[in-house]
């Protein structure tokens, strides 16, 4: 039976994204992130105000989203209550942020160039997205809390070990997110059933599923 519940958040779960902006002093920025979604080439990020992301995407309007594999969740949550502003708000301060200039470091990921922007990738994720901001919306309570920022997918690079052979399509098994569930970290790479959608788009996918019940 359902019941009437004000949810104090509304964070089902979506992948986790290392974004990667470049600050004022040319620095590397990384920040983790899990309100992200994708449409053919574009993609929309929500971002809170007071990150310095958020200052670096309207600066810069570039990024990298680098997608987290389940593996790298101890990377991950390092950088959970970091920030890379110097100032950090009073609200962050709080609950126990601290300013860390050197993400990449504090994470104990590697810097990699990218081909088309200037922020770097993160060599440990298999699949980094190299993207331009196309917009900056506000949302939120009278737009004063959060953007969401529009972008656009300029370079994908993934490595190989994901790529289905003789096509340029991943393979969802071999793919393992790492996947934020109401604040927790979720990893899970088991297929539970097939798709009728993937099979009316013909994807190429070899899944090993259960017995389905028809």
């Amino acid at each position: 039976m359902h019941k009437v519940s004000d949810l104090k958040v509304l964070y089902f779960g979506t992948p986790v994204v290392l974004i990667s902006s470049r600050n004022p002093d040319g620095g590397a920025n990384l920040a983790p992130m899990s309100s992200a979604w994708w449409l053919g080439q574009s993609c929309m990020l929500g971002l809170g105000n007071s990150a310095q992301t958020t200052a670096n995407l309207r600066r810069e309007r570039e990024c990298v989203l680098n997608l987290a594999p389940s593996s790298l969740v101890d990377a991950v949550d390092r950088l959970a209550m970091t920030t890379g502003a110097p100032v950090v708000p009073r609200r962050k301060a709080e609950m126990g942020y601290r300013y860390e200039p050197r993400k990449f470091a504090a994470a104990g990921l590697t810097e990699q160039p990218s081909d088309l922007v200037a922020p770097p990738r993160v060599l440990e994720c298999p699949i980094q997205l190299e993207c331009e901001v196309v917009a900056a919306h506000p949302f939120g309570d009278h737009g004063a809390t959060a953007t969401a920022f529009h972008v656009t997918v300029r370079r994908a690079h993934v490595h190989e070990e994901l790529v289905i052979p003789g096509t340029h399509y991943v393979d969802p098994i071999a793919w393992d997110p790492l996947i934020m569930k109401f604040c927790e970290f979720f990893g899970d790479a088991r297929n539970v059933r097939s798709s009728r959608l993937a099979a009316g788009w013909r994807m190429p996918h070899d899944l090993r599923a259960p017995a389905e019940v028809s």
